[in-house]
């Protein structure tokens, strides 16, 4: 149990027996009246965003979130196999709790794995990887400057839009958040 007054960002609370971080918090001392704690916060499964106010310094439950950087070894049928670098442990991880971060991960990658009580909650991908583009339209001559961008995929098969002059076998950085091209890597 903790007290309202000690949320900071990141703080992961258990309320009606589900997992909420808080993403953002303000203490106000209105005038007239209590202060009070008005949070932000999101639903560490489903990604839901909920606003909610708490008395200042009423008791609310912390949950322990377990953040660690695991490596992906590889995919059996629709689940995801990581292994603890430290512990050489290995963990099965459900498609549906790794999301989407399945569209950027190739064997071998390194990403944050959040469990609580020894459950996986979700898998938390760097802000960017490199990833190589297998298949992608050749470009015309005169297509370099106008702008535009073409379909692309990339080896682990996912399709990202790029500039009309990148080739096959061109290596590119990739926003995970978004699925956005940032530049070419040499």
């Amino acid at each position: 149990m903790a007290s309202t007054n000690d949320l900071k960002n990141g703080t992961v609370l258990k309320i009606d027996g589900q997992l909420w971080s808080v993403v953002e918090f303000q203490h106000v001392k209105p005038g007239k009246g209590g202060a009070f704690v008005r949070t932000k916060m999101k639903n560490v499964l489903s990604g839901k965003v909920v606003d909610r106010t708490f008395n200042a310094g009423a008791k609310v439950e912390t949950a322990t979130v377990d953040r660690r950087d695991m490596q992906f070894l590889y995919r059996d049928g629709a689940d995801f196999v990581w292994m603890d670098p430290d512990t050489f442990d290995q963990v099965t991880i459900a498609e549906a709790t790794v999301g989407d971060a399945a569209n950027f991960l190739l064997e071998g990658a390194t990403a944050q794995v959040a469990t609580h009580e020894g459950e996986p909650l979700y898998v938390e991908m760097p802000a960017s990887v490199v990833l190589e583009v297998t298949y992608t339209e050749p470009g015309l001559q005169g297509d370099r400057s106008t702008g535009g961008t073409k379909p692309a995929t990339v080896e682990t098969g996912y399709q990202i839009a790029v500039p009309l002059f990148l080739e096959t076998g061109t290596k590119v950085k990739v926003d995970t958040r978004s699925g956005d091209y940032l530049g070419r890597v040499s």
